[in-house]
């Protein structure tokens, strides 16, 4: 993360593209469902806890899984990692969308978190070692296309409700066969040198310092990303089109930020300061969000100002990942992302059971004490994440240069 990179972020082999649009439609899957739960919960006669379990299923085959893909990549090569994440997400939305009962849709998700875990955690270090313009500018191109595609997940999935609860699986299944096809034909095999890597790597990673602090972090900022994402839809008490476009408002800011602010941030302070002024800010707009609401549109002003805080953490916490030991890329974030997807699991579920047990508020709250105990994690570790800092004195800079890469 060093130097000066040369050339544009938007300049990339074919390659580079074909799997940043793959990681776009994977990335719509986690909000896809958003704008329907309530629809679904309509349809298929289900509870708020059990629409919810969507998400958990997904989330959290999605960070078990996480522990083994770079066994598997290791083994079998990226493309062929890539392709079968792919075509497992095919068929499980497909089974989804073909679905009788809540049961079964839960279980399809969970099929679909295996696909998602192969396809993400290979996606990122594929992109990597393609990308031009070095690590810095993968990041910024992998957090753009994580981005868009949560942004354009609850619009698709909004247009596709307003027909039916299984459009929006209908539409994912389309779009991931081309994620298919354009990685099929357009990303190189063969030129790789494997390392078999063993199962026990990941757990092993996890007994770094910095890595474990970052993940534990994550693992309590992921609670109140979800119960953001997750429960507000209930609450909000509008069809699928308008919980579309609130969190449609809601990605666009998390792009945003992701992609130009956090790294403006980073050139001026340290990651870790950046990470300890954004939590509590969050936190204060959960609280916001749960002392009003009631009030649909103070809702959505605090759903979408979520948003702003939610990018600027993602980009930091993947580029402190990345800086975090000197282990492969590849298992440093299958052993983070494993443990910070368990966090987002648990949250939809005891979300809906605490507003079914008291109110809609203490979901919030909830989220909010879970977003301060990642800040505090972050405090306290500081002194092993130290190095992370040094290292992160330049990436701000480096990714904007990245960015601007065009008007130089």
């Amino acid at each position: 993360m060093s130097g000066t990179p040369q050339g544009s972020v938007w300049r990339q082999p074919a390659q580079v593209w074909a799997v940043a649009f793959a990681c776009v439609v994977a990335f719509m899957g986690i909000g896809l469902v958003d704008p329907i739960l309530p629809a679904i919960a309509d349809s298929l006669k289900a509870s708020p806890v059990e629409t919810e379990l969507l998400f958990t299923s997904y989330l959290l085959v999605t960070g078990l899984a996480m522990l083994i893909t770079s066994w598997v990549s290791s083994r079998i090569g990226a493309k062929a990692t890539l392709l079968t994440g792919l075509a497992l997400i095919v068929v499980f939305a497909l089974l989804c969308a073909m679905s009788g009962g809540v049961d079964w849709v839960i279980g399809f998700r969970a099929g679909w978190g295996l696909g998602n875990a192969l396809f993400i955690s290979t996606a990122l270090a594929t992109i990597v070692g393609a990308a031009s313009g070095g690590s810095g500018a993968a990041i910024v191109l992998y957090e753009a296309a994580l981005g868009l595609g949560i942004a354009i997940g609850p619009l698709l999935g909004g247009l596709l409700g307003e027909v039916s609860w299984r459009g929006p699986f209908f539409g994912v299944v389309a779009l991931m066969a081309i994620g298919f096809i354009a990685v099929l034909a357009l990303v190189r095999d063969g030129g790789e040198k494997r390392e078999p890597m063993p199962l026990s790597a990941p757990f092993r990673a996890l007994g770094r310092p910095a890595l474990a602090i970052l993940a534990v972090a994550a693992l309590f900022y992921n609670i109140g990303f979800f119960v953001l994402l997750a429960f507000s839809p209930f609450p909000l008490g509008f069809g699928a089109m308008g919980i579309g476009l609130t969190f449609f408002g809601w990605g666009v800011a998390l792009a945003v930020t992701s992609v130009w602010v956090a790294p403006a941030l980073m050139r001026r302070i340290s990651r870790t300061t950046v990470i300890l002024i954004t939590l509590p800010l969050l936190a204060i707009d959960l609280i916001v969000a749960g002392l009003l609401v009631a009030n649909p549109t103070a809702l959505v002003i605090c759903i979408i100002v979520g948003g702003l805080m939610l990018g600027i953490m993602n980009t930091v916490l993947t580029e402190a990942v990345m800086e975090a030991t000197d282990l492969p890329r590849s298992v440093a974030s299958s052993a983070y992302s494993a443990v910070r997807f368990l966090g987002g699991a648990m949250a939809p579920p005891v979300a809906a059971a605490l507003a079914h047990a008291y109110n809609d508020t203490v979901p919030y709250l909830f989220a909010a004490v879970s977003v301060l105990i990642a800040a505090l994690t972050i405090l306290l570790g500081r002194r092993a994440l130290s190095h992370i800092d040094d290292a992160g004195e330049g990436a701000g800079e480096d990714a904007e240069a990245i960015l601007m890469g065009d008007a130089a």
